[in-house]
């Protein structure tokens, strides 16, 4: 490609000047100035506009949660993914599935039940039990290994004792399905402090405890119950997410990613810094899907969707 060289006013940053800023994109979520000027990751992502694959080193396996980048179209944001270099995407309907695995894009977990009706309510286990056996039997015909349930939310009159029993019953009796069809079952931690936007905090969320969480999985016995760390929403109710990566892999089944606060880009201007993060991951041996679930503020939300594909390719 032809570098163009727009003539410098002082507050003008060459193309060439914001990529030497960082390295490369992605190489740096604290960024800095150049002649005067602060440089953003937004900045260096909607000016690379035109690069395409940012993927390369593919040793974090990166998936894309759909519902984020609603309204933009399922497929023309699965495009986008696929060109990105993303491996495989979730969160959408799934009447996309065969047309986004036409792009090369695998499904990295399929939805259930959804966080407000959980098993924690035995008045709910008909319900739950009806959309996981469906949820488990179409990941297994997808190809897809993992399924999410949640605890749902609290309710008058359920002990958190009585709670924690209704759900790992329910659990116990869909574990044999999972584990015949090799489908893990992947429990969400949520955090309940942000009510800011009903899908940034879960006010009310059981589940809301990630040592509870640990331990309701580790009472389900199986080897195909796992935790889905947010680490986001981790961030929220503990902090200290490498010790509890180091601490809890062998129970961890799926990770998800966002800046805090406000469940934004995983750029400079959020408290999270995700390369020790995603190195620690590697550490463990995990070898299933990070998914990027950030809800976009960017004008451009697939620069956006650049600038953190190039900051988890580590």
């Amino acid at each position: 490609m032809t570098e163009q060289h727009p003539e410098r006013d002082g507050s003008h940053v060459s193309r060439r000047d914001l990529l030497q800023a960082v390295g490369a994109i992605g190489g740096a979520s604290v960024l800095g100035s150049v002649g005067g000027n602060v440089v953003s990751a937004q900045n260096v992502a909607e000016n690379t506009a035109t690069e395409k694959r940012v993927i390369q080193k593919r040793r974090i396996h990166q998936s894309l949660m759909g519902w984020c980048f609603n309204p933009m179209p399922t497929i023309e944001l699965a495009q986008h993914a696929a060109d990105l270099g993303f491996e495989a995407i979730e969160g959408i309907d799934s009447k996309f599935y065969p047309d986004v695995q036409k792009l090369g894009l695998k499904i990295s977990l399929v939805s259930s039940h959804g966080f407000q009706q959980g098993p924690l309510d035995p008045a709910n286990h008909d319900f739950c039990m009806e959309k996981i056996t469906a949820a488990i039997e179409l990941a297994a015909k997808v190809g897809s290994q993992r399924v999410i349930t949640f605890t749902g939310m609290r309710k008058d009159g359920i002990s958190d004792a009585a709670a924690e029993e209704n759900c790992v019953k329910l659990w116990k009796e869909l574990i044999p399905l999972a584990e015949k069809h090799r489908i893990f079952l992947c429990l969400e931690h949520l955090n309940t402090r942000d009510d800011s936007h009903p899908m940034k905090g879960h006010p009310g969320y059981f589940g809301d405890d990630v040592e509870r969480c640990i331990r309701l999985i580790q009472k389900v016995d199986s080897p195909w119950m796992k935790l889905l760390f947010d680490i986001y929403h981790v961030q929220i109710m503990h902090g200290d997410i490498i010790r509890r990566i180091r601490k809890y892999h062998p129970w961890i089944g799926h990770y998800h990613t966002a800046g805090n606060p406000g469940r934004c880009e995983i750029d400079e201007k959020q408290e999270i810094q995700y390369p020790p993060i995603l190195n620690a991951i590697l550490e463990t041996g995990y070898d299933g899907y990070v998914a990027q679930e950030f809800i976009p503020t960017w004008q451009d939300p697939i620069a956006a969707l650049r600038h953190a594909a190039g900051v988890c390719d580590i």
